[in-house]
């Protein structure tokens, strides 16, 4: 899963009548609901050959890459040139090229990310992982010139120790770097099939990896009322969630959702007319709630950081970049424990090898600056976060 962006427009294809047809009062609001368009190729399209694998590159099972393929450059990266700033002192502390020093990706996506880090430096090993099967074969293609240097798992980053030890890694003091880029990636979103946007009628999905689980439509369809309510106002924070709950559920009783449209259709019906004119669009907290709820994302990341910290080498850092603030929430949470004195409290000195496993590398949250934005819109919401484990000159202790 990643959140980066695409620098240009999707390449222009022919629009169709969406599959329901949605009221003229829904389309003149949801313009781009109207339409369906064929996926788009904006981060690089992989055959799926049996059995194909470039030479070197280690895969899981059943990813298969074709060698003409190659993603397009048009695919970028959030914070890149900060994520190789903050991560670069652990990843060369033994060597200037990174030789000896392992990344792990846990949100590879198209690997923008991996891209860079494996050309930056030239011993450095990454392992990256993704729940996505599209999205690794294509990372697959992307990074097949780096050979045995890269490691892909298929996996959510709440299997991060899972990860390390099918990459021949042990799960603790074996990690140089750990980059986290949450949320849904540019390629989800562009890829119109998978039922990540509200601004397009397609399959109502949202689910990562579309071979398991609940799809959004099944949570729509099957979850009463009250447990409807909860999800778009915990995972959401939708102040109309009770009342939208309500709409989803009559208008189900009709006839069961299968497309993004007709649930972009009941949120224009549900929400009133003035908050709908004011503070941004107003499907975007329901398909958030519906994304996290049927990829049990903050679950995930709420499992995967404690693994990650204690996968991470004396020097070794981390680096986590959240774009809504229950994701930010639980990193924040997470990082303030980890760089907190286990001295007991009350005493009125730190006591030797009690010290902070952890010490902060930013200070709070750094966001995009008015040039990265401008040059990647996506990045406007991004949080990130980055804290470092101690060594023992830091504090006088093996760590």
């Amino acid at each position: 899963m990643k959140h980066s962006a695409t620098s240009s427009e999707p390449a222009a294809v022919p629009h169709a009548r969406a599959a329901w047809p949605l009221s003229e009062s829904t389309l003149t609001y949801f313009p781009d609901a109207r339409f369906e368009t064929d996926r788009d190729l904006v981060a690089g399209v992989v055959s799926r050959r049996p059995g194909f694998c470039r030479p070197g590159l280690r895969r899981p099972e059943g990813f298969a890459v074709a060698p003409s393929v190659e993603p397009t450059p048009a695919h970028v990266p959030v914070l890149l040139d900060r994520c190789v700033e903050l991560l670069a002192p652990a990843l060369t502390a033994r060597a200037a090229d990174g030789s000896g020093a392992v990344l792990v990706d846990a949100t590879l996506g198209a690997a923008g990310h991996a891209e860079r880090f494996l050309s930056e430096f030239a011993g450095l090993r990454v392992v990256g992982l993704d729940t996505d099967p599209e999205a690794l074969a294509i990372a697959a293609a992307r990074l097949s010139r780096f050979g045995e240097r890269v490691s892909l798992v298929h996996t959510r980053y709440d299997g991060f120790d899972r990860a390390l030890g099918e990459s021949g890694l042990a799960a603790g003091d074996s990690v140089d770097g750990v980059l986290f880029d949450l949320g849904v990636s540019s390629m989800q979103l562009d890829r119109v099939d998978r039922g990540f946007s509200y601004s397009k009628d397609a399959p109502l999905d949202m689910r990562m990896n579309a071979a398991s689980g609940l799809s959004a439509a099944d949570i729509l369809n099957t979850y009463d009322r009250a447990r409807l309510a909860d999800i778009l106002r915990r995972f959401g924070e939708e102040r109309f969630a009770s009342r939208i709950a309500g709409y989803i559920v009559d208008r189900r009783a009709r006839s069961p959702f299968s497309r993004t449209g007709e649930l972009v259709e009941v949120l224009y019906e549900a929400i009133p007319a003035a908050t709908r004119r004011t503070g941004g669009h107003p499907a975007k907290r329901t398909f958030q709630a519906l994304r996290i709820a049927v990829n049990a994302e903050l679950d995930s990341l709420t499992a995967a950081l404690p693994q990650a910290l204690s996968a991470l080498r004396p020097g070794g850092r981390i680096v986590v970049m959240a774009y809504q603030s229950l994701e930010d929430r639980i990193v924040k949470t997470t990082f303030a424990a980890a760089t907190v004195s286990r001295t007991p409290a009350g005493l009125p000195v730190e006591l030797p090898g009690y010290e902070p496993l952890f010490a902060a590398v930013t200070r709070g949250a750094e966001r995009a600056d008015a040039a990265e934005i401008e040059r990647n819109p996506r990045s406007a919401p991004v949080r990130l976060r980055a804290i470092q484990r101690a060594t023992p000159s830091s504090h006088g202790e093996d760590s």
